[in-house]
Formats: structure tokens, C-alpha cells, sequence
């Protein structure tokens, strides 16, 4: 790998601060260990840059991720900021993240495992072995379509407006991602809209479809949201990747991620389109969220920031035997019986943050011996 992989650090708000603590660990235990080394820079976003900025996310940290290779993000946002206006909440600093980075492929896997079989609200044999990958369109459809916005009618009654709307070149760019993944998995893409009440679904299954003769080798499928959403707490497990809009793309991801048992587990990566060199801009972050009621007391699962590390190691820097060990020692960990609150589970060992990151240290040792 080439030397000076610029990596961007923004740890962020609430738990964030406190995972990132344990992947900054890994990443030294990697420089140590495996001659794999970063240049590492840290920055404000969300409620803490506020409080320190004025702003959720400022210009300079804005161009510090434009400059990195890949970022990866704790959470934001938390009740102490809550009452701010909208453009000023924590999130907005995330969502300019992704705006200014041209983000539009979002990536959530849901794993299950072995281990946490029993943390699923579903059946056992439902979820065991579950290995699904949700490709979610990040940066147009109705959160971004035009018009949008409340306006007060003749009558003095109120009407909120937002917009569905995608083009030919959204679509293909991020079902090209999905098709390229499925390529590298077991080559199953579902396809989910809702082309039979809506024209921009009409015209994403039209242009998925289209775009299925580059990819012959992957046997293709279509979905109504709906279905999909039912489909997967009825046998989640036909599923291998599934590429989606947006709005629903938010839905089901979530969804997915109950099938798991905890959001405390799982990652996420948002990817860009590669430029000439083939680079990608690239935002690792957990599934979790700040969890304000736990933050600063040693509490959290580092496990999905850790995970999230994993992604950010296999899809932006091609290191796919180091973040396969990553996963390896995570999946040690959790067989060994070692939990923090949000996984624990009867006769099984209940453990700090940092503890949590002992324990997936001393794992990578033993897998790199």
C-alpha cells in the first residue's frame, strides 16, 4: 500500500469520542504489527463544533475531508442541541458531509453473528448466517428533490411539499455500485421501488434493468418496497445485495438492522464516484447514533466503529486481509462471551468500551501470530 493514506478522524458527539478511542488503537496496533500506517487527522462535526465554531461543520474541516483519502465518523447530534434551528442542528453537518463529497452510495450490511443469534427479535434459524448488503441512494429522491417546503393556502390552512425525483445518470451510477458488489458476493442484486404507483420507480426499474446487460454473470430481481420490507422479517436470507431510492433505502436499512439484534453492531460506508485514478471519496460511520444516555461513561460497543474501520480498509484502500482479520478477532471476541450492555445476554461477560477494545486487541494478536 502506499505510504501516507490520509485518513480524517471526526470523532463527533456523544459515544463518538469513546469509540473512535478503540479504532485509533487498532490503527496503531496495524502500524505496529502490520507496517500499515495512516496519516491521521482529527476534526470538529456536529454538536461540538458548534459549541466551539458556531457552525456544525466548518469550511476547514470541510476541505480537510475533501483532501483525505477516507473519513470516518463517531455520530452527532444529542438534546443539548435540539432546540436549534434546522440548518443549525448537528446533523446538518453529516448531511453537508455527504453533499460536498458527492456521497451517493450508501452501504449497509447486516450480519448476524454466530454468537448473537439469540439477540434477534426473530427466529434463530431466520437469522443465522445472515450476511445481506442494502445499497441506498444517498444523495437525490424526495429528501433533495425540488419543490420542496411548507406553504399556507388561501383557506389559511398549511401544505407540505416535498418531491420524488430522479435522473437516468442517479439511477445507473448507484445500481452500478450495487451490481459491481453483488459481482463480489454471490452475485444476487435485488432491485426495490414502487414502480407500480410511482414514475420515478416506472423509470428506476427501467434503467436498473437496462443496465443488467453489462452484468449478465448477476442474476437480477425486482421488488416492490412494501414486499421488500415484509420479505425481510418473513425470510431474510433470499437477500444477498439489494439496491435502493433513498426513502426507502432508510427504511429498510433500518429494518435490516433489527434482524441483528443490536445497531450497536453495524457499520456503514458512503461512497462517491472514482475519479480518474480510480479513488473514491469515501465517510465510514457506525449504524448507532450518539446515545447521550450512555456517553462518557465507558459504556459503548466499539464493535460497529471497529467494523466500519473493516469497510473502510476493503473499499478504500484495498486492504481486504486486514480487514477480513479485523472481522475475524470481532467474531473471537463475541464467541468468547465478552459483551458490553446493549449485546449482553445471560452468562455471558459484561464489559467496558475500553475493555470491549482490550479484548479485540489481544484477538488480532493471536490471529496475527
Amino acid at each position: 500500500m502506499p505510504k501516507n493514506k490520509k485518513l480524517l478522524i471526526l470523532a463527533g458527539d456523544g459515544i463518538g469520542p469513546e469509540v473512535m478511542r478503540q479504532v485509533s488503537r487498532v490503527i496503531e496496533w496495524l502500524a505496529k504489527k502490520r507496517a500499515i500506517s495512516f496519516d491521521v487527522g482529527e476534526g470538529l462535526v456536529g454538536g461540538c463544533s458548534l459549541d466551539k465554531h458556531g457552525v456544525p461543520l466548518t469550511d476547514a474541516t470541510m476541505a480537510q475531508a475533501m483532501e483525505a483519502d477516507a473519513v470516518l465518523l463517531g455520530a452527532v447530534g444529542g438534546p443539548k442541541w435540539d432546540n436549534l434551528p434546522f440548518e443549525k442542528k448537528p446533523e446538518r453537518g453529516l448531511l453537508r458531509l455527504r453533499k460536498d463529497m458527492e456521497l451517493f452510495a450508501n452501504l449497509r450490511p447486516a450480519l448476524v453473528f454466530d454468537a448473537l443469534v439469540d439477540a434477534s427479535t426473530l427466529k434463530p434459524d431466520l437469522v443465522r448466517g445472515l450476511d445481506l448488503m442494502i445499497v441506498r441512494e444517498l444523495t437525490g429522491g424526495v429528501y433533495f428533490g425540488s419543490p420542496r417546503g411548507i406553504e399556507t393556502l388561501p383557506d389559511g390552512s398549511r401544505r407540505g411539499i416535498n418531491t420524488q425525483v430522479y435522473t437516468t445518470a442517479e439511477i445507473v451510477r448507484v445500481a452500478r455500485v450495487a451490481f459491481e458488489l453483488a459481482r463480489k458476493r454471490n452475485r444476487k442484486l435485488c432491485s426495490v421501488e414502487k414502480a407500480n404507483v410511482m414514475e420515478s420507480g416506472v423509470l428506476w426499474r427501467e434503467e436498473v434493468t437496462k443496465l443488467h446487460a453489462e452484468y449478465k454473470d448477476v442474476e437480477l430481481s425486482h421488488m416492490y418496497a412494501d414486499n421488500c420490507a415484509m420479505q425481510l422479517v418473513r425470510y431474510p436470507k433470499q437477500f444477498d445485495v439489494i439496491v435502493t431510492d433513498n426513502l426507502f433505502g432508510d427504511l429498510l436499512s433500518d429494518c435490516a438492522a433489527m434482524l441483528t439484534g443490536s445497531l450497536g453492531m453495524l457499520p456503514s460506508a458512503s461512497l462517491g464516484a472514482p475519479d480518474a485514478t480510480g479513488r473514491r471519496k469515501a465517510l465510514y460511520e457506525p449504524v448507532h447514533g450518539s446515545a447521550p444516555d450512555i456517553a462518557g461513561k465507558d459504556l459503548a460497543n466499539p464493535l460497529a466503529a471497529l467494523l466500519s474501520f473493516a469497510m473502510m480498509l476493503r473499499y478504500s484502500f484495498d486492504l481486504s486481509a486486514d480487514a477480513d482479520l479485523i472481522d475475524r478477532a470481532v467474531q473471537e471476541v463475541l464467541s468468547s462471551g465478552v459483551r458490553t450492555g446493549d449485546i449482553a445476554t445471560p452468562g455471558s461477560s459484561k464489559v467496558s468500551t475500553t475493555t470491549m477494545g482490550d479484548a479485540v486487541l489481544t484477538a488480532l494478536d493471536r490471529l496475527a501470530a
